[in-house]
C-alpha cells in the first residue's frame, strides 16, 4: 500500500500520510507523490478544496531522519522543495486535521493551510534549533506574525512539546476536538467549502496571502540557503548521530 493515499470525493482531495510504522515520517518519494498529486488538484477543476490526514494517533512526526541522512537537501530542486513550492502556490483551499503527532515540517506545512483542527491528544513540536538547523517552509516570517516574537521564539528555538491547546490559544489551530472527531468535523468543513463559489474562494484567499505572498516566498528561499549548508555542520551531525545512537546530543564543545 502507498505511503500516502489520495481520495477524491465530493469534490475534495484527501492526502493521507500513511505510514503508521514511521509515525508518517515522510521520505522523498513520499514528498514527490505529495508534490505530484496538489499541483494536479491545482489544475483540476472538479477539485475545489484539499484536505490533510494522518491517522488518530499520528499526522506527521517530520522528515524520515535515515532517508534525510542520507538524501539531504541541496538544492531547490529537491522533492521536499517541489512539495514546499506546490503547497505554497496551491490556489484552493486547504484544510488540515493533525492528530496525535505533529513534528518538524508536519507543524510548518499547517502554516500553508486556511483551516486547521487538531485532535486533543496531538503533540507538536518544530526542534529545527535543536538538531542544529533553523526553521524552514516560512516559519521564521510566519510564525510571529500569528503568535508574537516570543511565543514563536519559545516554540522554535527551545523546541519544546506543546499540546493541542496551546497551538489553539496561540492562533496555530481554529479549533481543539477530541481525536475521534478530528478527521469528521475537518472534513465537513471541507465539503462546506467546496460548496461555496468556487471562484470567490480562490480570489478571497489570493487576496488574503497576496499582501505577504512576495515576503513568505523569500523567507523560505532565504531559510532554505541556511537551513541546507547547516545540515553540514558539526552541530547538526552530533543532533543526528545522537538520535541514530538514541543519545542525547551534547553541545558544550560547540
Amino acid at each position: 500500500m502507498s505511503d500516502i493515499l489520495i481520495e477524491h470525493a465530493d469534490r475534495v482531495t484527501t492526502l493521507r500520510f500513511n505510514r503508521p510504522d514511521k509515525k508518517n515520517a515522510l521520505t522523498g518519494p513520499m514528498y514527490d507523490t505529495l508534490a505530484n498529486a496538489i499541483n494536479a488538484a491545482n489544475e483540476d477543476p472538479q477539485v475545489r478544496v484539499l484536505l490533510l490526514a494522518g491517522q488518530a494517533d499520528c499526522f506527521c512526526a517530520g522528515n524520515d531522519m535515515g532517508d534525510f541522512l542520507n538524501n539531504p537537501p541541496t538544492s531547490t530542486d529537491t522533492p521536499v522543495s517541489r512539495f514546499m513550492r506546490a503547497l505554497f502556490a496551491f490556489e484552493k483551499p486547504v484544510v488540515a486535521a493533525p492528530c496525535g503527532i505533529a513534528v518538524g515540517v508536519g507543524v510548518t506545512l499547517l502554516l500553508h493551510c486556511e483551516l486547521v483542527y487538531a485532535g486533543d491528544k496531538t503533540k507538536f513540536s518544530m526542534p529545527f534549533a535543536a538538531l542544529g538547523f533553523c526553521p524552514e517552509y516560512g516559519a521564521t516570517y510566519l510564525l510571529p506574525r500569528i503568535m508574537g516574537h516570543q511565543r514563536a521564539a519559545e516554540l522554535v528555538m527551545l523546541g519544546e512539546p506543546f499540546t493541542a491547546q496551546h497551538a489553539h490559544e496561540v492562533g496555530l489551530v481554529n479549533a481543539v476536538l477530541p481525536n475521534a472527531e478530528v478527521e469528521a468535523h475537518a472534513r465537513a468543513k471541507a465539503l462546506q467549502m467546496a460548496a461555496l463559489p468556487p471562484n470567490a474562494m480562490k480570489v478571497t484567499k489570493m487576496l488574503m496571502r497576496k499582501w505577504r505572498h512576495d515576503t513568505v516566498k523569500d523567507a523560505i528561499d532565504v531559510e532554505g540557503s541556511y537551513f541546507m549548508p547547516m545540515l553540514k555542520m558539526p552541530e547538526a551531525r552530533e543532533a543526528f548521530t545522537a538520535f541514530a545512537e538514541k543519545r542525547k546530543p551534547d553541545f558544550s564543545t560547540f
